[in-house]
């Protein structure tokens, strides 16, 4: 059992931190790898890719949206609950080095993605640039965090209450005219990756994008995490998550992460009326 030594809810009900004592994985973990966690012994398998470590503490901290049945139950987990299972560190690590002008570029939960990565991009020399967006100032998370590690910060939003009104896309358009970068780190929604990376291929723009298929083993035996890119399959489990931004096929992606749509609703709404009954 792996214990939950600190939660707290970061937007509402929505967006929730675990911070969980694993200090193996603590220990050996590295930025852009991830975990896979279970509620319960016979709770579904969901990856989470790491919003930080701590291996003093011995602990691994995980940045989630409620969007499902599944993750509805881990944001139900109070400090003290425990995780049936956690297995990790999966997934290769991001190639940390020193490019020169960095753009780190977060999106809703895939800010909690970006931190570790900018961090440790920072640490390695590198002059760092940070465009987060999100809907709201509610909905931008780790945003001190992520604007101390900055050298410039651009935050964004749809209604104009945190930074400038507009998307990442507005900002980035700025940078890449003003300041080109040497390299791009873009995590978030699937249409804002796309996006990203399609605007730094004219300029040539080594561009890294992190995927989140869906996901069962997490060790490239089930083939459910396979994704295109460049015209080869890849698995995300063991070749990513992260990968070349201008080589992903990002409408195969997408149509793969609808597949289950109509299942995920209805067990969504399966436990839904089971907490209302419950006692």
């Amino acid at each position: 059992m792996f214990k939950i030594v600190k939660r707290e809810a970061l937007v509402a009900s929505s967006v929730i931190l675990h911070e969980i004592h694993a200090p193996r994985v603590a220990r050996k973990a590295k930025p852009g790898q991830f975990l896979i966690l279970k509620a319960t012994e016979t709770g579904e398998r969901i990856p989470l890719t790491m919003a930080d470590t701590d291996a003093e503490a011995g602990t691994v901290t995980v940045i989630f949206m409620v969007v499902g049945k599944s993750t509805a139950l881990f944001a139900s987990l109070k400090e003290g609950d425990a995780y049936a299972d956690l297995i990790g560190p999966l997934g290769r690590a991001t190639d940390i080095e020193k490019a020169g002008h960095v753009v780190c570029i977060g999106g809703g939960t895939g800010i909690a993605v970006l931190h570790p990565i900018a961090r440790a991009m920072k640490q390695a020399g590198n002059r760092l640039t940070t465009i987060l967006g999100a809907r709201s100032a509610d909905f931008m998370i780790l945003k001190e965090r992520m604007a101390d590690l900055a050298d410039t910060f651009l935050p964004m939003s749809d209604d104009g209450s945190v930074g400038k009104k507009g998307f990442v896309t507005d900002a980035l358009k700025e940078v890449l005219e003003q300041d080109k970068p040497d390299m791009v780190v873009a995590i978030g929604p699937v249409p804002m990756m796309k996006a990203v990376s399609e605007m730094t291929r004219p300029y040539g723009i080594h561009t890294l994008v992190s995927l989140n298929p869906i996901m069962i083993d997490g060790t490239g035996m089930c083939g459910g995490c396979r994704v295109s890119v460049g015209d080869k399959v890849k698995f995300a489990c063991v070749d990513g998550p992260e990968f070349d931004g201008h080589a992903v096929d990002f409408d195969g992606l997408s149509q793969r992460l609808n597949a289950y749509r109509e299942e995920e609703r209805t067990a969504m709404e399966d436990h839904k009326c089971r907490m209302e009954m419950a006692p």
